[in-house]
This record gives structure tokens, C-alpha cells and sequence, in this order.
């Protein structure tokens, strides 16, 4: 079988979308299927990268400056950087013939799926937004709290949905390493000391740079930085952890997330699809919205207590719900604690159950039906959670239930 997926990657758009796809095409070649790629040519495009992997890759032609998208075509339209008709008729001839069209696009919506499928093909859409119509096959929304009626009125009868992170496109090797990664974290009394920050292939805001200013003055700890090579502020980046207090390992366009993330403690980092990893390997995390597209997935996170919510990572400075204060140093806030109902809700709220310091790091699934099975951020019930026991003699960094003085009640999980 012969499948073509259509994605772009841009300093604008991100690396996601071709990363997860990358991710799809890896595992369809192992079942022995043949895969191709179409992407266009955009500042910051993940060309190399797609032909490393060992894939055929067509480079659509550059757009050209000045594109307006019409006033009924879809919100990212702009994504596109031409008009969907050119870029469908393209699409179509460089995919030939293919028993699928694989299309992971904010930019396109029905209108590209019927004129970019080639004929007898079968048509796949991997989407967040439940935003705009859909004429496919098959649609992947991996995303937790989406309920497959949010796209009732966006697809055809009878189309089949893959709905909740139970479908997350995750790669192997978080598989592999869950078992050993979280029996690690549930060991007594494991010290809490190395922070990931990753942020995305492009980062624009610089996201990392307001997460290291904030780190800087909590001493004693290591971090551990993943960026990508079209990164707009790498450089400034890398001249910031030169003069940071503590040695910070900064790694770019990494082939191996899946080690980095399973020996830390702590992440700080986007809303996107990392997120799904770093649940599966059970890694506690401050989110950071990069995009409007990541705000509601944030949102269902902390709620769901899998991870805290610092908001949007282009205000003035990101808000960093770590400080120092006084205390012993804790068991390492990882016991295995699964939630499989709502009637659970006790357990995630730490208002019942054996476990004051609640991480639950089984791999993320939610079937649209409030089951969920996540990773939980550290707590104890009524107080800030000691985070981290090595911080200076005597003094540690807490998790604050505030949220840094962010309005509103803290997230279940501090509670």
C-alpha cells in the first residue's frame, strides 16, 4: 500500500505537525508500507530531516510574498502561503497515484481534501480544532477532552473517528522505556533535581529563554534544554545558558527525546504533542501556550491534573510556580497512582487515598467519555508540594498552590 502524506513545517507553523506524521509514516513502513511526503517549501521546512529518515520527500515551490487568504477559507489559512486550489492541484500531482492521502493541515478543510485526493484514494486528516469541515476517510484527534460529536456536523456519514490520546501518535521508543522509566520515578526518596525545558522546533517567543530566567534563581539544579536548528533565538539561547548559574545541556534537533525525557524530573514545556510523551513516561510539567491552537489542550491537562498551566508564554514573564522555602527534603513526587473514572476524582483532588504526593504516569487515554489514564503533577493536600530538596542548605523550591499569583482557584491537583 502506498501512502502520501501532506504536512508543513515553518518558523510560523511549527515542526509538529511533520514530526507526528514522521512518527505515522516510521510505523506503516515497518508494517511494509511505502510512504512519501509532500510539503512546501517554508522557512524552516523539515526537508532534511524527512529524507534522513529515509522517506521520498516533495518540496512544493516557495510562495510568494503577498498572499491573502479569502474571507471563507479556514482560520490558519495563511499556513498555506497560497491559495488551497493551487496548492491541492499540486498536492495531486506530485502524490500520483497512492491509496491514501494522509493531510495533517490547519490551512485546508473540505474543499482541498475532494480536489487533492487522487482518484480511488482513501483520505485520512490528523486535526485539533474540530474548526472547519472535513471530506475524509478517517480523522485523528488525539487531543484529551475532545468527544467525537465535536465533529458531527464537520464529517461525513459513516467516516471512522480516532478519538483521545489513547491514539496518540507517539513513537516507540516511549513504549520501551515506560516500564524502567516509571518504576524510577515511584523509588523512594529520588532526588528532584533535573528540569527539561523544551518548547518546540521553533519556539517563537522564546519560550525558553522566560523559562531559564525564571530557573535562574533556583540554585542547585541542572537543566536540560531542547530546541530546533531553525529555532529563531537558539543563539541567544545559547549565550543565556553560558551565563546561567547552574550547567544547563543544550541539545538541538535531538533523536533521542525519549532518553532526555525519561532522566528528568521535571519538564517545563508547550502544549503541543510532546505532551502526550512526556505523560506516557509519567514526567511531571508546567505547560506553557505557545499558540491560541494549544489553549484549550492546556486547559484539559490541568484539569485532568496532568500538568500545570503557567498560560501564555509571550506575556511580559512566564509565570514560574517554583520558589524557594524551607523544608526536608521529600519522597520524589512520583507514586503510581492510576485514574480510570470520574468517580476517582477524590484520588486526583488528594482528598482521599494513601498517597500525599500523586503522579500517575501511566500512558494518556481518554476516550471522549471522561475515562482517563494520565500523568499527575506533584501534590499534597492543603500545601505547597516540597519540588525541590537540594535547592541551597536548608531552603527548597516549592510548587506553589497560587499558580504565582495567577487569578483564579489553583488546578485540582494542587489542591
Amino acid at each position: 500500500m502506498r501512502l502520501v502524506l501532506r504536512a508543513d513545517a515553518s518558523v510560523t507553523i511549527g515542526t509538529g505537525h511533520v514530526m507526528r506524521c514522521l512518527t505515522l509514516a516510521r510505523a506503516l513502513r515497518d508494517l511494509g508500507h511505502d510512504c512519501a511526503f509532500v510539503c512546501r517549501d517554508l522557512p524552516g521546512h523539515l526537508g532534511a530531516r524527512i529524507g534522513a529518515e529515509g522517506f521520498a520527500l516533495t518540496l512544493l515551490p516557495a510562495p510568494a510574498p503577498g498572499f491573502q487568504p479569502a474571507a471563507d477559507d479556514p482560520a490558519h489559512a495563511i499556513w498555506a502561503g497560497v491559495q488551497w486550489a493551487l496548492d491541492a492541484a499540486q498536492t495531486l500531482a506530485a502524490a500520483g497515484q497512492a491509496d491514501w492521502l494522509v493531510v495533517d493541515h490547519y490551512a485546508f478543510d473540505a474543499r482541498w481534501q475532494d480536489a487533492a485526493r487522487p482518484p480511488l484514494a482513501r483520505l485520512m486528516v490528523i486535526d485539533d480544532l474540530a474548526d472547519r469541515h472535513h471530506a475524509a476517510d478517517l480523522l485523528l484527534d488525539q487531543n484529551l477532552g475532545r468527544r467525537s460529536a465535536d465533529y458531527d456536523a464537520l464529517m461525513p456519514a459513516g467516516a471512522e473517528r480516532l478519538i483521545g490520546p489513547r491514539h496518540a501518535l507517539l513513537r516507540p521508543e516511549f513504549a520501551a522505556l515506560r516500564a524502567t522509566t516509571l518504576a524510577t520515578r515511584v523509588a523512594a526518596g529520588h532526588p528532584l533535581r533535573r528540569v527539561l525545558v523544551s518548547m518546540g522546533g521553533v519556539d517563537q517567543p522564546n519560550a525558553t529563554g522566560a523559562a531559564l530566567a525564571a530557573l535562574a534563581a533556583l540554585p542547585g539544579l541542572e537543566a536540560v534544554v531542547v530546541m530546533g536548528a531553525a529555532a529563531p533565538a537558539l543563539e541567544a539561547v545559547r549565550a543565556q545558558a553560558a551565563a546561567l548559574p547552574f550547567p544547563v545541556d543544550l541539545h538541538v534537533d535531538v533523536p533521542d527525546m525519549a532518553a532526555l525525557m525519561a532522566g528528568a524530573d521535571l519538564a517545563i514545556g508547550a502544549a503541543g504533542g510532546t505532551a502526550w510523551e512526556r505523560c506516557a513516561l509519567g514526567l511531571p510539567t508546567l505547560l506553557a501556550v505557545l499558540a491560541d491552537n494549544q489553549t484549550a489542550a492546556a486547559a484539559a491537562l490541568a484539569a485532568s491534573g496532568a500538568a500545570l498551566d503557567l498560560g501564555r508564554a509571550d506575556a511580559p514573564a512566564l509565570p514560574m510556580p517554583l520558589r524557594a522555602g524551607r523544608g526536608a527534603a521529600p519522597r520524589h513526587p512520583a507514586s503510581h497512582v492510576r485514574s480510570r473514572r470520574r468517580g476517582d476524582r477524590r484520588q486526583r483532588r488528594g482528598t482521599g487515598g494513601s498517597s500525599d504526593h500523586a503522579t500517575a504516569a501511566p500512558a494518556p487515554g481518554d476516550d471522549g467519555r471522561g475515562r482517563s489514564d494520565l500523568a499527575l503533577a506533584p501534590r499534597r493536600a492543603g500545601k505547597p508540594v516540597p519540588f525541590w530538596p537540594h535547592a541551597a542548605p536548608g531552603r527548597s523550591p516549592e510548587l506553589v498552590r497560587n499558580r504565582a499569583g495567577r487569578p483564579g482557584p489553583p488546578p485540582s491537583c494542587c489542591r
